[in-house]
């Protein structure tokens, strides 16, 4: 269905004729002088062309600043959802190179926004948000059915980008908070860290008790491998580089909320677990519909354009003129 967003420019239509009138009498109108010749037929002809030419293009650029769109036919959005909020560690033990991804070694936080990702555009019917968090918790997303920017802001996301540390209090409380405007919701928080809170105003246990009240339910990931092998000058050593991870902390935390607690130490695992995720039973929301929209003011003014092109183009001499003009030069 075409749809004019602003008809009421198109009453601008007869202001050429105000400000024309209005420079007559600021210039005391025209002395009319005795005509000393007529227009011949062509002349009179180009210049009337000349005009409905110009009246033409002004119809076409107010037609274009009309916001002409087309809304297509409604479409029904899935009436059953989740609501998760994802909320992920940006703290710098993420830059620990512990995890494997397609045979490489890369670092916790990439093997996350992949996995994550792919999370994401799973998730039709939920709506998703997301919390970065490091020295202090940041909303980056609402909870929305745009699967797409959210996982934009997750591939644009950088480790130190909010901070060193780890507040996982705060991320904890900040979804509480972005629940709390949402009705009708089975309000689950998934939460990815691979440290122990160190940072933020809030305790974790305090937040998770807060959060049971309100029924949102925490599922808690810690992130890291157990062993890693490095070399020194005695030659290679296995370290723990989870030893930060707080992983009785996090089982609190998701026993509390009736959550659960996963460990993903590698890539296979963090998938196993957010197939689990995929298990809980969604819920029911009014039906929405959607309506596609395509702007049009491109077209009129694209046809400007081109009237403009053909006009300018139409002044230039042409040969037959070009050879008149010569031959009076020659003369």
């Amino acid at each position: 269905m075409l749809t004019i967003i602003w008809p009421w420019i198109w009453l601008l239509f007869p202001l050429p004729l105000l400000f024309k009138r209005i420079k007559q009498k600021q210039q005391g109108g025209h002395l009319k002088l005795p005509a000393t010749g007529k227009l011949t037929g062509v002349q009179q002809q180009k210049a009337s062309t000349k005009k409905y030419g110009y009246w033409l293009l002004w119809l076409l650029f107010l037609t274009a600043i009309c916001r002409p769109q087309w809304f297509g036919d409604p479409i029904d959005l899935p009436s059953k959802g989740r609501d998760l909020m994802v909320a992920v560690d940006l703290s710098g033990s993420m830059q620990i190179e512990d995890m494997v991804l397609n045979n490489q070694t890369v670092d916790r936080f990439t093997m996350i926004r992949h996995v994550v990702s792919d999370f994401i555009q799973r998730r039709k019917g939920d709506r998703i948000g997301l919390i970065l968090f490091a020295d202090h918790a940041y909303l980056q997303a609402p909870l929305t059915l745009d699967r797409r920017s959210v996982s934009q802001f997750l591939k644009e996301a950088q480790i130190g980008l909010v901070g060193k540390q780890t507040a996982i209090g705060e991320a904890i409380g900040l979804a509480v908070k972005r629940f709390d405007k949402v009705k009708e919701s089975n309000r689950i928080l998934i939460l990815l860290t691979d440290g122990s809170n160190n940072a933020g105003v809030l305790d974790p246990q305090q937040a998770a008790d807060i959060a049971a009240k309100q029924g949102i339910t925490i599922y808690t990931i810690g992130v890291g491998a157990d062993i890693l092998e490095q070399r020194t000058l005695f030659g290679r050593q296995r370290v723990n580089p989870s030893m930060d991870l707080d992983i009785n902390a996090l089982k609190a935390i998701s026993n509390k909320t009736h959550g659960k607690f996963f460990r993903a130490r590698n890539t296979e695992e963090l998938e196993k677990i957010y197939h689990e995720i995929d298990k809980l039973e969604p819920i029911a929301r009014d039906q929405q519909t959607y309506r596609p929209r395509s702007e049009l003011f491109y077209y009129p003014l694209a046809l400007m354009l081109l009237l403009h092109v053909f006009m300018c183009l139409s002044r230039l001499p042409t040969l037959q003129n070009l050879t008149k003009i010569k031959s009076g030069e020659q003369k």
